[in-house]
């Protein structure tokens, strides 16, 4: 298994060994003694979630405030870009993102650790995306960071992008910061 380390703690790129004949192929997409060693001691996913989407379509920013959830994401059919974002103020970070396509056919995964903004883009026709979490989702901690925030800058591919309303009103970094210094 080959693991990439990015710029931001923790967040971590995972490809897997997969098996190809002219059958088709084989790969273990989570296993939980291997995880725990490459990602570290206590690792523990309770909600699995499976997105479909398609072609601009672009989900997030998203995070969690009061229960905070690492995700292991995976797309099991198509292509996205994928990206995280570091939301917290005292982190040295704050405001960078990273980002890595993820395809059926290269069938990378990304590990972000709770605390992260998530969102990513579908580039091809349509897209399934699924992920595991670290913990359960509470819509009354939902948030997350506006999708075209010029201070954080991210090169999403498509210029077309098909975005919900609630996603329409995700806070800025700025406010993300001014909040966390009224706090």
């Amino acid at each position: 298994m080959n693991i990439t380390a990015t710029r931001l703690a923790g967040v971590v790129i995972i490809e897997p060994p997969v098996f190809a004949d002219e059958r088709g192929f084989f790969l273990e997409t989570y296993r939980e003694d291997r995880y725990a060693e490459l990602i570290g001691p206590g690792l523990r996913f309770v909600q699995d979630n499976h997105s479909h989407s398609r072609r601009g379509v672009l989900r997030g920013l998203h995070c969690q405030t009061a229960r905070p959830q690492g995700k292991l994401v995976r797309a099991v059919r198509g292509e996205v870009f994928d990206v995280a974002v570091d939301i917290d103020p005292a982190s040295p970070t704050f405001g960078q993102w990273v980002g890595v396509t993820l395809s059926g056919a290269n069938q990378k995964q990304i590990y972000i650790p709770p605390g992260y903004a998530h969102g990513f883009q579908v580039l091809s026709e349509t897209a399934d995306v699924t992920y595991k979490c670290t913990d359960y989702y509470d819509p009354e901690g939902e948030s997350g960071l506006i999708w075209n925030d010029p201070e954080v800058g991210i090169e999403w591919p498509l210029e077309e992008a098909l975005i919900s309303e609630k996603d329409l009103r995700l806070p800025s970094l700025k406010d993300i910061s001014a909040r966390a210094m009224s706090a």
